[in-house]
Formats: structure tokens, C-alpha cells, sequence
């Protein structure tokens, strides 16, 4: 693979993978790999169907087990076993389905499996309290009460209310699985706007995307996976669209990514 350029970003590392590989019986579907988020930044991630991008996610998210190489987690070493763990260091995964129950209502979807209070006696003030200083930290505007059910919402409500879920538990990483997917041009604005919050407030914020206009918009960096392997990481203000389409369907564009192959003299 052809080295990248250098980027100069500002931020400390907060997560690491190295070197990750993983089969699944004869499919190698990542082959070490690389990959960092920084705080307070927006890594795009991007490929083609079946580069790898959800089984990297899961990777992370502790649904799925790496065969080979190592995750740091804020400067150090970690396993993760299972979504809880992941969920334990600060790492939040928002999925494409959103996983919200439609007749619950924000503040209950917010703190779905973790609710506070004793057992038979919930504490609704604090948790009300909480999904509102949540959702004023981020400074959503389109949800008129924390009370109002999910089922009402619109699909950009929807995904802020899925997000403001992710960041309430103190995370240090959010990874957003096709956020802007299936919304209208208002409420894919409302949530790259939320997006670029999120980093600003110094959390790393990991977007996975095909629509390479709202990458471009909001990441700071982007990542390129093809056929399991990182290919390229580009800083967005040195790259063009067409660059990035040519590594997601070739691997390499001029001198990035993969290596062209040597040419035999007979």
C-alpha cells in the first residue's frame, strides 16, 4: 500500500486499532487494518458494499472478536468482549435501525436498559432532568418535549433522539451508521449540524456514509476501506470527491492506496 500523506490534526488519540484481521470461515473480511480517532474530530468512513465497514464497527462494539491485533482505548490496552463492555469505556455505536422502541417516549427510550432508580420505583424527575440537559447540551431545538412519543417523531428527529441516547452516558466515541440515510435535505442538515456539535464538545465521532457530500461537509479525515483493507486516510481538505471514489471502487487513485501491480517483462 502506498503511504499517505501527513496529517497534522489537534486532539489526543482516545481510540486506536492495529493491525486488525478477521475471518469468517473462508471470507477474510478485514486484513490488518488500521484505524484512530482523535478527540474533538469527525472520521469519515467510507466503502463499498462489503469493504468491511459494519464488521469493523462490530468489531469495535464487541460484537464481534478480532483474530489478530490490538485496540487501545484512551492510551491503553484494551479487550471488548461484549456491546456492555464497549458501552463501560465510552464507546457508543448509533446503527442505521436506530434501535428505538416506538411506544416509548424520548425519555424513555434514552435510558432503555439503563434506567435509575430502585427496583418497582423509577426515578422519572432525574431522567427527565438528564434528557432534557442532554438535548439542550447539544442544542436540539426540534424536540418540543422530552415526553412526546417516538412514534410522532420525524426521521430526523429520530436520529438526533438516537445520538443524544449515545452521549448521554459520558461516551469519548460515537460511531454513526449511515445517519442522514432515507431523510429529507432539513433533517440531514439538522444532523450534520449535530454531528460537527459532537466533535466540538471533544468527543471523537466516527461517521459511516455513502453519500460522499455529507462526509466531505463534516469530517475532518477520512478513512477508505477496500475489500477489507485501509487503503487510504486522507485529511478532507486535501482530497476531492472523485479521489475518494476511485479508492472505494479501484483501491487506489494515482499514487494512493494500494500499490499498482509490478509490471512483468517477458
Amino acid at each position: 500500500m502506498a503511504a499517505g500523506p501527513i496529517i497534522a490534526t489537534h486532539g489526543t488519540p482516545v481510540l486506536q486499532l492495529r493491525g486488525i484481521s478477521k475471518r469468517f470461515g473462508a471470507v477474510q473480511a478485514l486484513t490488518d487494518v488500521d484505524f484512530e480517532v482523535r478527540e474533538g474530530e469527525v472520521v469519515g468512513l467510507v466503502g463499498d458494499n462489503g469493504a468491511g465497514k459494519s464488521t469493523l464497527i462490530k468489531c469495535v462494539a464487541g460484537i464481534y472478536t478480532i483474530d489478530s491485533g490490538g485496540v487501545r482505548f484512551r492510551g491503553r490496552p484494551v479487550t471488548i468482549h461484549s456491546p456492555k463492555e464497549a458501552a463501560d469505556l465510552g464507546l457508543e455505536v448509533v446503527y442505521q435501525d436506530l434501535a428505538l422502541a416506538d411506544n416509548l417516549d424520548i425519555v424513555q427510550n434514552m435510558f432503555l436498559g439503563r434506567e435509575r432508580g430502585m427496583p418497582f420505583w423509577m426515578d422519572e424527575s432525574s431522567m427527565e432532568r438528564a434528557a432534557r440537559e442532554t438535548l439542550a447540551s447539544l442544542s436540539v431545538r426540534t424536540v418540543k418535549s422530552v415526553r412526546t412519543p417516538v412514534a410522532s417523531l420525524s426521521g430526523g428527529q429520530r436520529q438526533t433522539v438516537a445520538i443524544a441516547k449515545a452521549v448521554l452516558w459520558d461516551s469519548k466515541v460515537v460511531l454513526l451508521d449511515e445517519p442522514t440515510a432515507a431523510l429529507g435535505v432539513a433533517q440531514t442538515r439538522q444532523v450534520l449540524d449535530l454531528v460537527r456539535r459532537l466533535a466540538e464538545q471533544g468527543l471523537g465521532v466516527v461517521l459511516i456514509s455513502h453519500n460522499m457530500a455529507d462526509v466531505f461537509e463534516v469530517a475532518d479525515r477520512i478513512n477508505v476501506l477496500y475489500l477489507g483493507r485501509m487503503v487510504a486516510e486522507l485529511p478532507v481538505k486535501e482530497t476531492t470527491h472523485s479521489q475518494v471514489v476511485e479508492l472505494i471502487t479501484a483501491g487506489r487513485s494515482g499514487d494512493l492506496g494500494l500499490a499498482r501491480p509490478e509490471q512483468v517483462t517477458l
